[in-house]
């Protein structure tokens, strides 16, 4: 029987569920498919602990994961939750009657308080085995107990509050240090800071609570029975500014602020909400006679902590005069209340009671619940039995709560990760704004839902809010996907219409001027966005068409500008003659296609702006593409044309170097037509060298015939080298020019001895000037009196010549001296050369019996030896093992041939007779041997390897051959 109930027990257990405001079922909505796979997990799930207590349960607290229960009078239990199968039982050792009356534990889970009914406090550390008493604390019978969050560790509490049945509250600090049996004791100091005070004198410190704001701020909650104190103020400074007192001492004079209400449980609890460990409170809840006071915690407020109070009624059947609750614990959004039977939570948003969990008569009634901040898990018990609450998912249905209540921010921040909810959210928030007349409010929520588009349109056009719908539009552009390209054409367009109709309309209201420029400021920020370029540039075409269709020319440059679409700007300012801003435009953006575009267009009207504009961008340009508007600008012929293009053509040649043919030629063209003096100067500067210069010789000679330029044709004929045409030209204009000319082929006499003639030949036929044919005959060194002689007629007389014949015969005379004088040195010459062989022949050399030779050093005349006059000598064999390595690659070859051919020759015979006969067979078959071996001393014995050219020629090489160097190294080692 017992385990067919305990079996009931868990299965109402099980099937605790908090339904907070309404069931949370899926929300069907355009655009959402929602469906409840499996069956919603309860928010407070009630599960027994597998414990059976040897003894009762008299008091029960929970922290940090660490859970420690008193059992009978003189039983500790403490077990850690992370290892439930390891529990560990202490004997508090009291022999008197004393009971526990309550027990404390810090927000660590390391410091253990047991407030005995006999006004004695034990201590016991998490690390210790022993209970220790706290004499100083002797004589109190301890309520409360305001833990130190900020500055307690495993070690040391650090300053903490202890309320008292009798209404003080001391200031005390506890260390976990055990010494030997004079050791120092866990509670280093007790003091008084303060008594609360009811109307009928002191009452018990209820509650406590500590907290630390910034900028070293303190704050402390007292509860009694009926009120709830606040202790505001700044630690002190110097040795107490980690402690309370300072905090205490502002309200020595007078009392601090408090909440009261009349009724009484006889006692009252507070509960504080921390999201996190260590963390600021967020929110209070006290427990009190007339109900809940429940509100939020602001530590930044300079008057009061509390903000947002509101007093929630217990719910039917709790309270003072029927089931008084005994415990309240706060999570998020929930109080839960602990009576004797049952558990009740309420919701803290609408007061309304959402979950009643009835426990079974045979755990016997309830004693106290408390919660462990740290996992968010709440526990009660009884005397004989232990149950925890799971809290999972608490905030999953609070967003439709919020929304109930039109607070939509909060709704969405609880619904953020839920795209259905919140879809619901944004569509409730876009009604409620459009029923408030927030128009453009709505229309920025309707853009983020799914809600049909054709709808929310026709609802802001029969509201006549275009700015709206506007609004609403260009939110939904922004938020359409690449591949949505109709619908963002669509919008674009729309958008654009809307615009321009509410441009129209205003523009002619002078009533309206504000609105009018704001509207404009509005469409042209659309128009520039980035968010929308992508769409804006894709539907350009068609935007271009509905402001012109509007006759908007301002916009339609304007948006032309932000597409940088320059061509249709430039065109647009051709069209309307305003030539000097499409060349700023041209200008400012620097594209050379559009200059290669426009500029046959604007060197008509602005030349020179124009010009200056491309030297402006300089090598950006290509100056081949500029030449069709130069030549069709320059057909006119006047000046100020042809120099405008001569300017651009120089700086292109001058400055940036162009050696392209085409520029060159149309360079020369314009000097031949207009600048005829800048013609010779541009050839002479460009060189006479035909590989270098960059115009077509051809085409310049003819355009420079073309025009008579005679001097340029000149220049042409030289640099083509034609000097004979060159000369005949020449002599049509100058004499002097021609002179020039027939000196040029400097290698070759004989054509500029006929350049001269042909000098000589017009000066004589054609001037008819005797003297200056004489000058001619005198400047060229190559031309003879005899040569010039047959141009002049038979009637000049020989006066005219006297002095150049005479001249002639001079130079002649001089050089038959010459070549005597020659001669005889030629004679003097020879002679010396034969004396000197008669004498080398005489030479001898004197070898002793102990000279040795220079390589080998063995004795010079066992083999056959060389002897240099230097006074070096060499065996044969040696001197030619150091001679090869020196010779090129092609002597070293002819010595191998040698040497093969001398030991393949005939030893020579015995006998004169004999030897004629071998050297005459010798003859008939090849070289003889005296032959071989004079070429062989004519390769080795040319010069003493010491002293002659083959010892400098080797001054680069090693001492040690490469290839035999390691092999040297090693023997020296």
């Amino acid at each position: 029987m017992a385990s067919i109930l305990d079996e009931y027990e868990d299965s109402l257990s099980r099937s605790a569920v908090l339904q907070s405001g309404c069931p949370s079922v899926g929300i069907p909505h355009s655009g959402y498919v929602n469906a409840q796979l499996e069956k919603e997990v309860p928010i407070f799930t009630r599960q027994r602990i597998d414990f059976t207590p040897s003894e009762r349960i008299t008091s029960l607290v929970v922290s940090c994961n660490q859970l420690c229960m008193s059992l009978g009078k003189d039983t500790l239990l403490r077990i850690d939750l992370g290892k439930a199968n390891e529990p560990n039982h202490m004997e508090l050792g009291r022999k008197d009657d004393a009971k526990v009356h309550k027990m404390f534990l810090d927000p660590t889970g390391s410091h253990l308080l047991i407030a005995l009914s006999s006004t004695e406090v034990l201590y016991v550390n998490r690390n210790g085995q022993k209970v220790r008493p706290l004499a100083r604390w002797k004589g109190q019978l301890v309520e409360s107990v305001g833990w130190n969050k900020a500055l307690g560790t495993e070690s040391s509490t650090g300053p903490i509050l202890v309320g008292t049945a009798q209404g003080q509250i001391f200031e005390a600090e506890l260390s976990a240090s055990e010494g030997g049996l004079f050791g120092p004791a866990p509670d280093l100091y007790f003091r008084p800071l303060y008594v609360l005070n009811e109307e009928g004198g002191p009452a018990p410190v209820c509650s406590l609570e500590a907290e630390r704001g910034p900028e070293g701020r303190g704050f402390v909650i007292a509860t009694t029975r009926q009120r709830l104190f606040q202790f505001i103020g700044r630690a002190a400074e110097g040795a107490e500014a980690q402690g309370f007192s300072g905090l205490f001492a502002a309200y020595t004079d007078h009392p601090p602020p408090f909440r009261e209400f009349p009724s009484s449980l006889g006692y009252s609890e507070l509960a504080f909400y921390t999201p996190k460990l260590r963390s600021a409170p967020r929110a209070f809840a006290w427990m009190m006679g007339d109900g809940v006071l429940y509100g939020s915690l602001d530590c930044g407020r300079p008057d009061s902590l509390l903000s947002e109070e509101r007093v929630w009624e217990y719910p039917e059947g709790v309270g003072p005069g029927a089931s008084p609750p005994l415990a309240i614990v706060l999570t998020q959004f929930h109080f839960l209340l602990l009576l004797a039977d049952r558990v009740e939570a309420v919701c803290t948003l609408t007061g309304q009671v959402v979950l009643r969990d009835h426990f079974l008569e045979k755990f016997g009634p309830l004693k106290h619940m408390v919660k462990d901040s740290s996992t968010g898990h709440l526990w009660a018990h009884t005397e004989r039995a232990v149950f925890r609450y799971q809290v999972q998912r608490e905030a999953r249905d609070v967003w439709r709560t919020y929304l109930d209540m039109n607070r939509f921010d909060l709704a969405k921040e609880y619904c953020r990760e839920r795209p259905d909810c919140l879809d619901t959210v944004l569509a409730r928030e876009a009604d409620f704004c459009f029923r408030q007349h927030r128009y453009l409010e709505s229309a920025r929520c309707y853009a983020l839902t799914q809600s049909y588009f054709e709808e929310i349109a026709l609802k802001f056009l029969e509201a006549h809010q275009e700015e709206a719908l506007a609004e609403f539009l260009q939110r939904k552009l922004a938020s359409l996907k690449p591949a949505e390209r109709t619908q963002a054409t669509l919008l674009t367009a729309w958008l654009t219409e809307l615009y321009l109709s509410r441009l129209g309309a205003l523009q002619g209201d002078p009533e309206a001027l504000n609105l009018y420029r704001e509207t404009r400021e509005r469409f042209r920020t659309f128009l520039s966005s980035p968010r929308h370029k992508e769409w804006l540039f894709a539907s350009r075409a068609s935007i271009h068409e509905l402001l012109a269709s509007h006759g908007d020319t301002e916009h339609m440059v304007y948006f032309a500008v932000i597409m940088q679409d320059y061509e249709r700007v430039v065109a647009y300012h051709c069209q309307h003659e305003a030539y000097e801003e499409a060349l700023a435009v041209l200008a400012r953006h620097r594209d050379p296609q559009l200059f290669y575009k426009f500029s046959p267009i604007l060197i008509r009207h602005i030349p020179r702006q124009l010009v200056d504009a491309w030297i402006e961008l300089g090598s950006r340009l290509d100056a081949r593409q500029l030449i069709p508007a130069l030549v069709n600008y320059s057909q006119g012929g006047e000046a100020q044309q042809v120099s405008q293009a001569i300017r651009y053509m120089e700086f292109c040649v001058n400055v940036l170097g162009e050696t392209e043919q085409a520029i060159h030629n149309y360079l020369l063209s314009l000097y031949a037509r207009g600048q005829p003096a800048s013609l010779l100067a541009y050839l002479e500067q460009a060189g006479a060298s035909p590989h270098r210069v960059h115009y077509d010789l051809k085409y310049a000679l003819r355009l420079c015939a073309e025009h008579g330029h005679h001097h340029a044709c000149v220049h042409v004929y030289k640099v083509l080298e034609l000097y004979e045409e060159a000369v005949d030209l020449a002599l049509q204009v100058d004499v002097d020019l021609a002179k020039q000319c027939a000196d040029l082929p400097e290698e070759d006499e004989e054509l500029r001895k006929k350049l001269w003639l042909k000098i000589a030949r017009h000066v004589v036929q054609e001037e008819e000037d005797v003297q200056t044919a004489m000058a001619c005959l005198a400047s060229c060194p190559l031309l003879k009196i005899e040569d010039v002689l047959p141009f002049f007629p038979d009637f000049v007389t020989i006066d005219h010549f006297k002095e150049a014949i005479c001249s002639s015969l001079k130079a002649y005379n001089h050089h038959i001296q010459e070549l005597q004088q020659e001669m005889e040195e030629a004679t003097a010459s020879a002679q010396r050369i034969r004396r000197d062989l008669q004498e080398l022949r005489g030479r001898y050399g004197t070898v002793e019996p102990q000279d040795k030779c220079a390589t080998c050093d063995f004795p010079l005349l066992n083999r056959p030896f060389y002897l240099f006059l230097c006074g070096h000598m060499f065996h044969a064999d040696c001197l030619l093992q150091a001679v090869r390595p020196g010779l090129p690659a092609y002597k070293q070859a002819r010595l191998e041939e040698l040497q093969r051919k001398l030991g393949a020759a005939p030893p020579p015979a015995k006998g004169s007779a004999r030897a004629k006969e071998a050297e005459g067979g010798a003859a008939t078959a090849g070289p003889s041997r005296e032959q071989l071996k004079a070429d062989l001393d004519e390769l080795v014995a040319a010069e003493c390897v010491y002293c002659g050219e083959l010892m400098i020629r080797s001054i680069d090489r090693p001492f040690i051959d490469p290839q035999r160097y390691e092999e040297e190294h090693l023997s020296w080692l």
